[in-house]
């Protein structure tokens, strides 16, 4: 027999069985929760309320927790961007402080989304001899066992200065990485777009994108397969202008359902009134447009954060096979803590995100609490008959 299980109920019911604790929940049923003993490993069908009854026993007989809590990272960081690479999650984000401090880049990773490892300085100006400061908002991603990390530098003001994007490459998540082509990938403006906040969007058919711009412009272009170059359109442009109404910076893009959502940030990032808002794309749901704005779904709670914004999404692993069974979503984000104005006190934050019938994003509500554990390594749903 072939049934689903919450990834909630694996997870706690699979932590109970490390550390020796009987499950017991009532009701009887073919390959059920009731029975399940010691040592067992768990291999059943669990309803809502025997997972309420799972979450219940581990929360008070030991130290697991139920929540991450927020901010979910240590520290003032900002501009996260959260990926998942096999059995870990991880979080790049800019080393909040003032410019010239901001010389490196640390990243943080863990199997559940609430136990952070700490990865300090992965890349810095040691490694990148163009930049000199002002190291902001990575994107990483994999390909062909490489992990790629794109970033921004030296916040230049015009196509005169030298900065913009760069690109570095490790052979494993936590670094080091090293300068891939020595220059910035893009070090000039274009279509007005200052060469910063860059996020790279893998599309269905495997194409690469850069999505990037601040100064309320925004442009994609395609990424050689080697990540060295970019590659001329079909028109023969390079930088196409995607910019929807309303778009500061902070760009990024994900499908989900046959729909292409792209998000970004706007307001003012030192200000109260940063947020998230988003759009989804005509059509098809070409990359290159055009989008509908739909509106804001991140903003401000004075009375726990402000200036919520600058984000990355996080679809998480379901029981399928490969761990993309799931129609589970959070954002990750950062905000700054009640009570200060100072620009770089900012910090990392996580919360659920959760979709209508009509496919549209719901409000998303800011909170202390955060989300519950989610496993990043998919687990087996396959119900094991007893012997």
């Amino acid at each position: 027999m072939r049934t689903e299980i919450t990834i909630a109920a694996v997870f706690f019911a699979t932590i109970l069985t490390a550390m020796g604790c009987a499950c017991k929940l009532d009701g009887t049923r073919p390959n059920g929760a009731a029975g399940w003993r010691k040592g067992e490993p768990v291999a059943a069908a669990l309803t809502d309320e025997e997972a309420a009854a799972i979450y219940e026993q581990v929360t008070r007989s030991t130290n697991v927790r139920a929540w991450s809590g927020n901010p979910i990272l240590p520290g003032w960081y900002a501009d996260p961007e959260a990926v998942r690479f096999g059995d870990r999650y991880w979080i790049y984000p800019t080393y909040s402080a003032p410019y010239a401090r901001q010389t490196h880049l640390d990243a943080f990773s863990s199997p559940d989304l609430i136990h952070w490892t700490w990865h300090p300085r992965i890349i810095s100006t040691k490694q990148v001899t163009w930049a000199k400061r002002a190291m902001w908002a990575p994107a990483a991603i994999e390909k062909h066992g490489r992990y790629y990390l794109f970033f921004s530098a030296n916040d230049i003001q015009n196509s005169n200065e030298l900065g913009g994007i760069g690109v570095a490459v490790s052979d494993t998540p936590d670094g080091p990485f090293e300068d891939l082509i020595g220059k910035p990938l893009v070090g000039e403006f274009h279509n007005g777009a200052q060469p910063i906040d860059q996020f790279v969007f893998k599309d269905d058919d495997g194409t690469h994108y850069l999505v990037y711009g601040g100064w309320r412009h925004c442009n994609i272009a395609r990424l050689a397969d080697d990540f060295r170059s970019l590659i001329p359109f079909a028109d023969g442009t390079t930088f196409k202008e995607i910019t929807p109404e309303g778009y500061v910076e902070g760009p990024m893009m994900f499908r989900r359902n046959g729909k292409l959502y792209f998000m970004w940030s706007e307001g003012g990032w030192t200000g109260p009134d940063y947020s998230v808002a988003y759009a989804i794309a005509d059509g098809g749901g070409s990359p290159l447009g055009p989008f509908n704005r739909v509106g804001k779904v991140l903003i401000q709670d004075p009375s726990i954060a402000t200036g919520a914004g600058h984000h990355s999404v996080l679809r998480l692993p379901g029981p399928a096979a490969g761990g993309e069974g799931s129609d589970q979503w959070a954002i990750v984000y950062h905000r700054r803590p009640a009570g200060t104005k100072e620009r770089d006190h900012r910090e990392v934050c996580i919360e659920p995100m959760t979709f209508d019938t009509h496919g549209h994003i719901k409000p998303i509500t800011i909170t202390t609490t955060g989300i519950h554990p989610h496993p990043a390594a998919p687990v087996s749903t396959t119900a094991q008959p007893r012997q």
